[in-house]
């Protein structure tokens, strides 16, 4: 079976027609499918809209949050429900279109786990575009993984590979990045992307802002979660090391008979200095808070084991 997981925030222009590229799509694949649309919270109609689709295909189910919560948590509990043996997702604005769904099967038959739209020629606005772009080569520098376009919304997975994500706040970026963390194989075929005739954009430039800090707090949760000492042990040691220089500097021009006490040099050196050892041990505090917490879940977990 196909799973079709489609989240809809204030779509309602654009329900209809897609809704009837999507039929079609599966007219031609001639597979078992389901359609789950997750309405985010919408304000205008797109739930009524959504609910006569339910009425006409039995296949389509519908689910509503009372509030918007956004577009990673939408989709994780798309994921929860999928029944599917494959799991596509696409957004409902038909910039990515569902006749392009029959392309990534067929590379996914080839093996892989999970196969992203890479919009090769995309059609959206020079500041998209250009975040798209920084986004993409950063990710690229940082995780070493190869892929032209992270957070293309047209994207196919097994259904281990997106039962395993548990998406949050703007974590839908970093789909590829998770799954080839965790071991699955990523990969991406270019599609086509439209311009939006339907409604309005819900990127705005203050997205590029929020982009930022989510991209470092991957970073770090990829890189680090098992060892934060190893980040934060030299981020304390030069800052250490740096105020240790000032200090000895100072204590040099004293020896000399210079007055330092009213000089802003002392108070950064011995800034840098309480500041390198704080940062230090809340490595440390959390290297050993997190090592004791992994030897607690350990035992809890087993029920047998031959080695006791």
């Amino acid at each position: 079976m196909l799973s079709v997981i489609v989240p809809v925030f204030n779509e309602e222009e654009s329900l209809n027609p897609f809704f009837k590229e999507l039929t079609a799509e599966f007219k031609k694949l001639k597979v078992d499918y389901e359609v789950i649309f997750v309405d985010d919270g919408s304000s205008d109609n797109s739930l009524t809209i959504l609910k006569e689709f339910h009425s006409k295909e039995k296949s389509v189910h519908i689910f509503s949050f009372r509030r918007n919560r956004g577009k990673a948590e939408a989709l994780t509990f798309g994921f929860q429900k999928a029944r599917g043996e494959l799991i596509a997702t696409l957004d409902a604005d038909l910039q990515d279109k569902p006749s392009e769904i029959s392309k990534l099967i067929k590379k996914q038959e080839e093996g892989w786990d999970a196969v992203s739209g890479w919009r090769k020629n995309r059609k959206d606005s020079i500041v998209k575009v250009i975040s798209s772009k920084f986004f993409n080569l950063i990710a690229s520098v940082f995780w070493g993984t190869k892929l032209h376009d992270y957070n293309c919304g047209l994207k196919l997975y097994t259904s281990d590979a997106a039962k395993s994500l548990n998406l949050y706040g703007g974590r839908h970026r970093f789909i590829p990045l998770f799954l080839h963390e965790d071991g699955f194989r990523v990969t991406e075929i270019p599609v086509t992307h439209e311009k939006r005739k339907f409604g309005k954009s819900k990127y705005g430039f203050s997205k590029v802002f929020t982009e930022i800090p989510d991209m470092f707090t991957m970073l770090f949760l990829s890189k680090y979660a098992k060892r934060p000492l190893h980040f934060f042990a030299p981020v304390g040691g030069l800052l250490f090391i740096a105020g240790t220089i000032v200090l000895l500097y100072l204590t040099v021009l004293r020896i000399e008979g210079y007055t330092i006490g009213n000089r802003p040099l002392l108070f950064l050196g011995i800034l840098l200095v309480i500041s390198g050892i704080q940062i230090f041990f809340t490595g440390f505090l959390a290297d050993l808070f997190l090592h004791s917490s992994d030897k607690v879940s350990e035992r809890k977990m087993l029920k047998f084991s031959s080695d006791e």
